[in-house]
């Protein structure tokens, strides 16, 4: 497995998107919530401190593709247990509502 690096420039950039998404979550922008779930992320959490905190995640995994670990086109909002869950696996598909048992 790859080590992820933690570099100054990596930090800032993790940073900022933190700060964007805090932004768009105060604009009411759905483009704050979670890309995953499409459920609202709470920002005023400590990034990666609670389950449905912000996480920043990789659109396409490190572990796969390392050399867009610093490329802002490739980060997305994510709940930190929503991008736990993922892990380096393509999102599960989200099939909308569950219809009852009686329709």
């Amino acid at each position: 497995m790859n080590r992820r690096p933690h570099s100054r420039r990596f930090k800032e950039l993790k940073q900022e998107f933190f700060e964007e998404g805090r932004r768009l979550d105060e604009a009411g922008d759905p483009a704050a919530n979670c890309w995953i779930c499409g459920k609202r992320i709470d920002y005023a959490a400590a990034p990666s401190s609670t389950d449905m905190s912000h996480e920043l995640d990789h659109y396409y995994p490190f572990s796969i593709y390392p050399e867009l670990h610093d490329d802002p086109a490739n980060f997305r909002h994510s709940h930190r247990k929503c991008n736990r869950e993922r892990g380096n696996g393509q999102p599960k598909a989200n099939l909308g509502d569950v219809i009852a048992d009686w329709w």
